[in-house]
C-alpha cells in the first residue's frame, strides 16, 4: 500500500488501514478550497496530483465522464491554483471537460462520486452551484471572449483581480477563439491565456493551427533565433520576464524550446508567448505561470500536456476516454451493456456508405467529431471524400455550399447543440441559394449525462424557422435511411435529426424509398384522442398508447416524419378525434407541436390541444429515461397528461 506523509500545515490525521497498520489520511481529504493549496511544497502538490488521479479513475470507472482531458490538465490547475486566489482570481475553463481537478479542489470532493448523476455533481463548471466556476463552459472556443470581458471589467472598475483561461490546441483553432485573440492583441490588456496541447481534441486535430504548434513544440532552434526571443520577452515583461527567460535557459534541451519570433502567430498579434513548458512539472509550471501573472500585457503560456496522463489506457485510447461510460479499471475496457441493436449513429453511418457508393457525388463533413458523428467508417472507404474541418461549425456549413455549387452532394454531420453554432450559415450560405445541402443532425433532443451545455433540445426550433429548410425527425433506423436517401435526392437545404444512443431495431432497407415530402405514417388507429409524434418520441407515443387502452381510451398515433413541411392534411384527420396531443423532444417554443397548432388555426380548426415537450428552461443531467420521466415525457407521463386533458 502506498503511503503519503501530510504536510504538517494540514495536519495528517493518521488513520487505521485495513491491514491493521496506519496510514496517513490524503492531502485531497484535506483540501476543501485553492487556498489551502499555498501551503503545499511542490512535492505535496505532487503527490495531491497523483491522489487527485486515483479520484478521478475510480469514480468515473463507476460514472463515466471525460477522463483523457481531465488527467492531461490535473498539474496546470493546481499550478494555477496554488498562484492564485480564486475566485476573486478568475479562472476560466474552455470546455469544461479538463476541470474535474479544478472540481476536486474547490469544494466538490464529498459529492464527486455523483458525477453526471441525476440531481448529482455537473460535469461542467457551474457558476450558480460553485463561486469558483467563473461561466458554464460546455461549447470549445468561447473561453477567450469570456476571459477579455472579465478583463475589461476589471480595468473599468479599477480593480487588480488576475484573469486565467485555460484552452486547448483544438478549442484555439475555433474561430471564436481567433476572433478574440485579435481583440485581446490589440487591446493589451493583462491577462493569462494557458494553451493546453495536448495535440489532441476529441478526435486528433486538424489544420494549419495544429501543424504550427507541432512546429513550436519540436523545431530545432539557431541561437540567434533563441537569443531574440529571449531579447523580445525581456523587453515586454521586465523582470517577469526575466523569470521566464531563466526557466528557458535552465528547461531541458532549451534550445528546442525557444521559437523563432517570426514563426510565432501569437507574438504577431501582440500577445507575448512563452516557450513550451511541461505541463506534468509542478515547479516549472509554477514558474512560467507566476512570470505571466506579474506581467502587464496579455501573455499564453504554452503548456505541453499528454491527454490521459498518469493512466495508461487513456494514453493509449485518448480518443475513447474523452468521453466514456463505465468501465474496468484495470483492463480500462467499458463494461458492456445489454445491448442488441445499433446505435442511431451507427444506422447512419450505413446508411450514408450504403448511398455513396452509389453516388461518388456524395461528400461527408464534419468538425471534430468524426469519430462521434459516425463518420470513421465513412472516412476510412473514402478517405477523399469526408472533411473534418476542426472545430469550426461556421465553416463546415459555409463550405459545404461551396461544395454543392460545384457539384457535390455535401453531408454535413453535427452534434445538434454545436450545429446551432451556424444558424447563420444555415440561413444566409444554404437557405437562400437553396444549396443542395444535407444537415446529419446527431444527438438531438435530450443526450443525458452532459446535461444543460450539451443537450439537442433547440434544432426543431431553429430549424423550422430557416425559410426553405425540410426537415425530417425518423423514428427508427429504416426511417432514418429512408430519410437521408430522400434528403439527398432533394432540391435545397434538408435536415434530418436523430437521438443518442440505441435505436428501436428495424432492418435498415438495401433500398431505401424516397418520402414524399409533408406526407406521415399512420402507426395505430383510434378515435378518441391523436397523437402527432416525431421521431424519437413515436416509440413513447406507442407505449402510451397502450396504457390508455387498457383504460379503455382509443389513440389514434401518427409518426409525422416530417417536421417541415407538416402533413396538414394528417393533422385535421387528427382533429376529428377531440383532442390533438403533440410529442417532440425538443424545447415547446418554436418546436414542432407550435407547428400543429399554427396549421389548425390556419385552417379555423379549433379543437383541444396538447402540446408536449421539453420546458422553457434547461434541462440538468442525467439518464435519458430518467430525465424523460422527470419531465413527465415518458410513456406514463404521457398517458397521465392525456387522461387528464380528456377529463
Amino acid at each position: 500500500m502506498t503511503v503519503f506523509a501530510m504536510p504538517s500545515d494540514l495536519g495528517g490525521i493518521a488513520v487505521k488501514a485495513a491491514e491493521g497498520g496506519t496510514m496517513e489520511k490524503r492531502i485531497l481529504d484535506c483540501i476543501d478550497s485553492p487556498v489551502n493549496l499555498k501551503v503545499l511544497s511542490d512535492d505535496d502538490l505532487a503527490i495531491l496530483a497523483d491522489e487527485i488521479r486515483h479520484e478521478i479513475i475510480d469514480v468515473t470507472s463507476r460514472t463515466g465522464g471525460h477522463v483523457a482531458s481531465s488527467l492531461g490538465a490535473v498539474e496546470t490547475i493546481l499550478a494555477v491554483h496554488s498562484l492564485i486566489d480564486s475566485p476573486e482570481d478568475r479562472f476560466l475553463f474552455d470546455v469544461g471537460h479538463q476541470s474535474y481537478a479544478h472540481m476536486l479542489v474547490t469544494g466538490r470532493l464529498k459529492e464527486f462520486s455523483t458525477l453526471r448523476q441525476f440531481h448529482g455533481l455537473s460535469g461542467f463548471p457551474k457558476p450558480d452551484k460553485n463561486a469558483h466556476d467563473v461561466h458554464p463552459s460546455g461549447h470549445a472556443s468561447d473561453s477567450l471572449s469570456v476571459a477579455c470581458g472579465l478583463a475589461h471589467a476589471r480595468d473599468l472598475r479599477g480593480s487588480h483581480e488576475k484573469i486565467v483561461a485555460l484552452i486547448g490546441d483544438a478549442s484555439l483553432a475555433g474561430g471564436m477563439a481567433l476572433e478574440a485573440l485579435n481583440d485581446i492583441g490589440q487591446a493589451r490588456t493583462p491577462l493569462v491565456i494557458i494553451l493546453n496541447d495536448n495535440e489532441m481534441s476529441i478526435s486528433r486535430p486538424v489544420g494549419a493551427l495544429a501543424k504550427h504548434l507541432g512546429m513550436v513544440r519540436t523545431k530545432k532552434q539557431y541561437r540567434q533565433g533563441r537569443d531574440d526571443m529571449q531579447d523580445f520577452i525581456e523587453r515586454s515583461l521586465g523582470r517577469p520576464g526575466k523569470a521566464l527567460v531563466d526557466l528557458g535557459r535552465n528547461a531541458k534541451e532549451s534550445l528546442k524550446q525557444f521559437v523563432i519570433p517570426d514563426a510565432m502567430m501569437f507574438e504577431q498579434l501582440g500577445i507575448v508567448c512563452t516557450p513550451p513548458v511541461d505541463g506534468h512539472n509542478i515547479p516549472e509550471l509554477k514558474r512560467a505561470i507566476s512570470a505571466a501573472l506579474q506581467a502587464q500585457c496579455p501573455v499564453l503560456v504554452h503548456v505541453v500536456t499528454r491527454k490521459g496522463y498518469g493512466y495508461a489506457p487513456a494514453e493509449h485510447e485518448p480518443s475513447r476516454f474523452h468521453g466514456t461510460g463505465p468501465y474496468d479499471v484495470a483492463t480500462g475496457k467499458p463494461l458492456k451493456k445489454d445491448v442488441n441493436n445499433l446505435t442511431f449513429t451507427q444506422a447512419f453511418s450505413k446508411a450514408l456508405i450504403q448511398e455513396a457508393e452509389k453516388d461518388s457525388r456524395i461528400v461527408a463533413i464534419t468538425a471534430a467529431m468524426i469519430d462521434g458523428t459516425g463518420l470513421r467508417p465513412f472516412a476510412d472507404r473514402f478517405p477523399k471524400r469526408c472533411f473534418d474541418v476542426g472545430i469550426a461549425e461556421e465553416h463546415a456549413v459555409g463550405m459545404a455550399s461551396g461544395l454543392a455549387f460545384g457539384g457535390m452532394k455535401p453531408v454535413v454531420a453535427l452534434y445538434s447543440t454545436f450545429a446551432q453554432r451556424a444558424i447563420d450559415q444555415m440561413i444566409i450560405n444554404n437557405a437562400l441559394p437553396q444549396a443542395d445541402v444535407v444537415f446529419a443532425i446527431d444527438r438531438a433532443g435530450l443526450v443525458g449525462d452532459d446535461g444543460p451545455t450539451h443537450h439537442g433540445m433547440f434544432d426543431l426550433s431553429y430549424l423550422r424557422m430557416i425559410p426553405g429548410m425540410q426537415v425530417l425527425a425518423p423514428s427508427d433506423e429504416a426511417e432514418l435511411a429512408h430519410a437521408l436517401h430522400t434528403a439527398l435526392s432533394l432540391k435545397g437545404p434538408c435536415a434530418l435529426r436523430y437521438p443518442r444512443g440505441e435505436a428501436p431495431g428495424a432492418a435498415i432497407p438495401l433500398h431505401p424509398q424516397e418520402l414524399e415530402p409533408g406526407v406521415s405514417r399512420l402507426v395505430r388507429e383510434g378515435s378518441d384522442c391523436a397523437i402527432l409524434a416525431f421521431g424519437r418520441m413515436v416509440a413513447i407515443a406507442q407505449e402510451a398508447a397502450e396504457l390508455l387502452a387498457q383504460k379503455n381510451i382509443g389513440c389514434r398515433v401518427v409518426d409525422m416524419r416530417w417536421v417541415k413541411p407538416l402533413d396538414e392534411d394528417a393533422v385535421l384527420s387528427a382533429a376529428e378525434c377531440g383532442l390533438v396531443v403533440t410529442l417532440e423532444d425538443n424545447v415547446v417554443s418554436g418546436g414542432a407541436g407550435q407547428g400543429v397548432v399554427s396549421a389548425l388555426s390556419d385552417h379555423c380548426v379549433h379543437v383541444d390541444t396538447l402540446v408536449l415537450g421539453l420546458p422553457d428552461g434547461f434541462v440538468e443531467q442525467g439518464s435519458v429515461s430518467k430525465l424523460f420521466e422527470e419531465l413527465g415525457l415518458d410513456a406514463e407521463g404521457v398517458a397521465h397528461s392525456i387522461q387528464n386533458a380528456l377529463r
